[in-house]
């Protein structure tokens, strides 16, 4: 089976006469058909609105006639349509659709399964000159981190992480028997936090990744561990796993001015 992996596509981050959201869609199911795919996994941040992402899951996977799957990137759960939804109903929402199948992993058949969790960041990958107190502020050097204004779980974010930890470990449990493919949107490995010292992320790094999945790679046989959010194409292996982000990431973060080459080189193929 070969499954292709990319995150951040950042659809709706441009509309101009070079770049339109449709062409995030052709392109990819594109690549997608020419590479011959059987799946697709898209760890998060689709767009900066849920009914956006989710629509786009639905012209893709009607394009390219595989399945696809998907984890909700802390973007997916913004509101930018401004319907009546909470963030807990927007994941509500995308449990209930079937691609985001956390609480139901997937069997992949040969022993394998998907494991699929969003995940949460709970600010241990920040440098740790920084006070709890200072981090949930959520605000440095005259920047505020957007989740703070966008996005109200009712709970702090250790908290979120937790849970979400919580739910990731069932699901675990309930595959211990095959070997596992974990897709979350935060960073679960601290290779994927930018390198400090760095005058900004000394701080920001808080918001990447979360250090509540760490014992999972001890107790359960995951081969693959895909995540999105950093924004950087990146690949880790230890201990047996391959930590893959496949990040498309925004335009001016891209090495060429070619959306054909950028999703091409973001997009990640794994054989199993």
């Amino acid at each position: 089976m070969k499954i292709g992996v990319i995150s951040d596509l950042h659809i709706d981050r441009y509309n101009d006469e070079t770049l339109q959201q449709k062409d995030f869609t052709l392109t990819l199911a594109n690549e997608v058909n020419r590479q011959a795919l059987d799946m697709l996994l898209i760890a998060g941040d689709i767009s900066n609105d849920h009914m956006r992402s989710f629509r786009f899951l639905q012209a893709l996977e009607q394009m390219t006639g595989i399945e696809i799957y998907f984890v909700p990137g802390n973007h997916d759960f913004w509101n930018q349509s401004q319907d009546d939804k909470s963030t807990w109903d927007i994941y509500n929402f995308f449990k209930n659709t079937k691609y985001y199948r956390t609480g139901s992993p997937v069997d992949l058949g040969n022993g394998w399964a998907l494991v699929m969790n969003a995940g949460w960041y709970d600010y241990s990958y920040a440098s740790d000159r920084f006070s709890y107190d200072r981090l949930k502020e959520r605000s440095y050097y005259g920047g505020t981190w957007q989740d703070l204004v966008r996005i109200d779980w009712q709970m702090s974010d250790v908290e979120v992480s937790k849970k979400m930890a919580e739910n990731a470990q069932q699901d675990l449990e309930s595959v211990k028997d095959k070997k596992i493919i974990l897709m979350t949107h935060v960073a679960t490995h601290k290779a994927f936090r930018v390198p400090m010292p760095n005058r900004i992320f000394d701080y920001y790094n808080a918001f990447i990744g979360t250090s509540d999945f760490d014992s999972f790679y001890e107790d359960y046989d995951i081969r693959y561990s895909i995540m999105g959010h950093i924004h950087f194409r990146h690949k880790v292996e230890e201990g047996g796993v391959e930590y893959i982000c496949a990040c498309l990431g925004y335009k001016r973060e891209w090495r060429t001015k070619e959306i054909v080459h950028e999703i091409r080189d973001a997009l990640e193929v794994i054989e199993i």
